[in-house]
């Protein structure tokens, strides 16, 4: 595969090329996202210009019709997201165009991203392989004291900064990967509550504004009933309000949980692996913390 495109693409009667996504305004992203239906605000974009690098496609008189994202953990993962071009283009190969602009900044790292259906077929062509389904479960926050939900062994506190050496570690292990810069950010920016056996933490959940409403991710636990402890408190505080949770999960209390507390599943996108695939990141066995939401569909 050719992975080394030129510095401007020719569509139509007009050319793009290629800026970087720091120069650009705030209110310019946000449109091109308005453009798609993505709900992020400029707060929002703002946060993943901090978290990561990118690029956007200007036409000849500026205009921003494209953009792309990767963001690196250590010298061998990265995820990639944000990937947008305006919707007269996304037939015209300016996607792909900007998908080989990150790959020559992401060269000899693995690759996890989550394609929404009108990006599949883009992805499948760059050799990406299908993994999971995301269900994005949103809605009105309902607060619950429904029976079956309290089998949490340990007790549920807010979390504070000094249990964040050990929020990161949970983290690594559910996730697969080492991510402390990206966790530390959105400790910053969130409201946090732990799941502690004694002083040990078993289980979080990291809840911050984002789009419409509030966004509950990263959740990681060992069992579905420690992520609904952890999960719960937030549910609680934003009763009445719209709430976002991004999970794999399928079925299981935690899945039967979510539409329980108002936030049934609205859309679908498809986690996909370039390189080690999501299979190569588990250590396995029954006791293992596992990733119950992720931090965003951009993020992973």
């Amino acid at each position: 595969m050719e992975l080394k495109p030129s510095g401007n693409l020719k569509i139509d009667n007009f050319s793009m090329r290629i800026g970087d996504i720091e120069g650009v305004e705030l209110d310019r992203l946000h449109a091109l996202s308005l453009s798609v239906g993505w709900p992020h605000r400029a707060e929002d974009w703002q946060f993943l210009r901090e978290s990561g690098e990118g690029f956007v496609a200007l036409d000849d008189i500026g205009r921003v019709l494209g953009s792309a994202m990767w963001f690196a953990h250590g010298a061998d993962f990265a995820t990639v997201g944000m990937v947008i071009t305006s919707p007269r283009l996304q037939t015209l190969g300016a996607g792909q165009w900007l998908m080989k602009r990150v790959f020559d900044n992401v060269v000899g790292r693995d690759l996890r991203l989550n394609a929404t259906r009108a990006a599949k077929r883009l992805y499948l062509s760059l050799d990406f392989k299908p993994e999971k389904t995301v269900y994005q479960c949103q809605g009105i926050g309902r607060a619950t004291t429904a029976a079956g939900i309290d089998k949490a062994r340990g007790e549920v506190r807010q979390l504070r900064a000094e249990h964040l050496p050990a929020i990161i570690a949970l983290d690594a292990a559910g996730f697969g990967v080492h991510r402390p810069a990206l966790v530390e950010k959105l400790f910053d920016q969130s409201v946090g509550y732990g799941l502690f056996d004694e002083d040990a933490l078993k289980a979080f959940a990291l809840c911050r504004r984002f789009g419409r409403g509030h966004v509950i991710g990263p959740v990681v636990a060992e069992r579905d009933t420690d992520a609904i402890a952890v999960v719960r408190p937030h549910v609680a505080d934003h009763s009445g309000s719209f709430l976002r949770v991004d999970t794999h999960m399928k079925s299981g209390e935690f899945a039967a949980f979510l539409p329980h507390s108002g936030m049934p599943v609205f859309d679908t996108v498809l986690t996909m692996s370039l390189g080690k695939r999501l299979a190569d990141f588990s250590v396995g066995g029954a006791a293992t913390p596992r990733a119950y939401t992720l931090a965003s569909q951009t993020l992973g």
